[in-house]
């Protein structure tokens, strides 16, 4: 499993400075305006008292995009080739057809152009929430975690709970907490499955919980306005992260980590055949894998000699740690998971695992 932030400590102090450097706007668009040169672009508030200028992110770029309906290829393009033509269409657009937005900001930079019914759950709020439920947990350590542009990671385990696949190959229950504070996707609470021959991590995409970033919308008639969190929101919040401590007091559940171990087992029986070059790549199609990518999981594949569904759904789950970007390697965690339970699928359907056409 790759390793984020070092410590708890250090991810807790990088929430309180971001906490101090964020600020969160609603504004109308009509009061907005981008202008850009050499793929830098500053959109600038007008909040009647004061313009307000920021960098605009490449998430928040594409959340321009598709808020004004402009293909992103396109949009890209206009952005290394006809900067001009880009500002042209974003404000013509905006102002078009004004409506409220809110913009959350951090660093000097536009990290977020969101709808202003987006709830905001933030990562600090979270983590003072689910922290004094994971200690009272029995067995329960965070054995990774991270902060990055997009997402906070929380990947947990408990070694209380724990199964063999064969002799001496023994896994751990463990879940793994997610939020995006830029519109990224819900707060999620995944299956985690923890194998300590290789210290590889797989999320199942089974049993997960989520929970939406929606909230009821923003009303005020001014151009542009900053949002504090009022007692209102703080009285909203505490119920929503009532909820969320409930599903994480329960995130270790005996019966569906039985459930994924069985699988595993059955995943140890099924060959995925002799042309293991072919098994990759037929596997890069599918889940949209990179080269580096296909090359380390072809590696693990050969180096564990084992060619069975199991042996390349750890070969996917080995290759997260050669990964640079803790978003990436999480989601090759997630999709090991998803190869193991599609396989399972397919030859429960067909009585054999069919990824690659049969042999003449």
């Amino acid at each position: 499993m790759k390793q984020g932030i070092k410590t708890l400590e250090k991810l807790y102090d990088e929430l309180l400075r971001q906490r101090e450097a964020r600020t969160d706007l609603v504004a109308d668009t009509s009061c907005i305006s981008v202008s850009s040169d050499n793929r830098n672009s500053t959109i600038s508030i007008d909040t009647n008292n004061d313009v307000l200028s920021y960098e605009v992110s490449d998430n928040a770029h594409r959340q321009l995009a598709d808020y004004l309906g402009i293909p992103y290829r396109y949009y890209d393009r206009m952005r290394v080739e006809q900067p001009e033509l880009l500002d042209n269409n974003i404000n013509c657009w905006l102002a078009a057809n004004p409506q409220k937005r809110m913009l959350r900001t951090l660093d000097g930079k536009l990290r977020a152009f969101l709808s202003d019914r987006y709830r905001r759950l933030d990562n600090l709020e979270l983590m003072d929430h689910i922290l004094p439920v994971i200690a009272q947990m029995q067995g329960c350590q965070i054995i990774s975690q991270d902060i990055t542009e997009t997402h906070l990671y929380l990947k947990v385990i408990n070694k209380t709970m724990k199964a063999e696949i064969s002799t001496g190959d023994v896994v751990q229950a463990g879940f793994v907490i997610s939020n995006s504070e830029i519109g990224l996707g819900a707060l999620k609470i995944e299956p985690l499955v923890y194998r300590l021959v290789c210290k590889n991590g797989m999320i199942s995409k089974d049993y997960s919980h989520k929970k939406y970033h929606t909230g009821r919308q923003i009303e005020n008639t001014d151009n542009a306005y900053e949002l504090y969190s009022d007692a209102t929101l703080q009285a909203d919040d505490k119920a929503y992260f009532m909820k969320v401590q409930d599903l994480v007091s329960v995130a270790v559940d005996e019966v569906r980590f039985n459930l994924v171990v069985d699988k595993m087992r059955k995943a140890k029986t099924i060959d995925m055949g002799e042309d293991h070059l072919k098994t990759v790549e037929v596997l890069g199609d599918r889940y949209i894998l990179n080269k580096q990518e296909r090359a380390n999981i072809l590696m693990h594949y050969m180096t564990n000699n084992d060619f069975s569904l199991f042996g390349l759904t750890n070969a996917i789950t080995r290759s997260s740690q050669d990964c640079k970007d803790y978003n990436r390697a999480t989601e090759l965690e997630r999709i090991g998971g998803t190869m193991l339970e599609e396989g399972i699928s397919q030859s429960e359907a067909r009585s054999k695992i069919l990824l690659l056409p049969q042999a003449a």
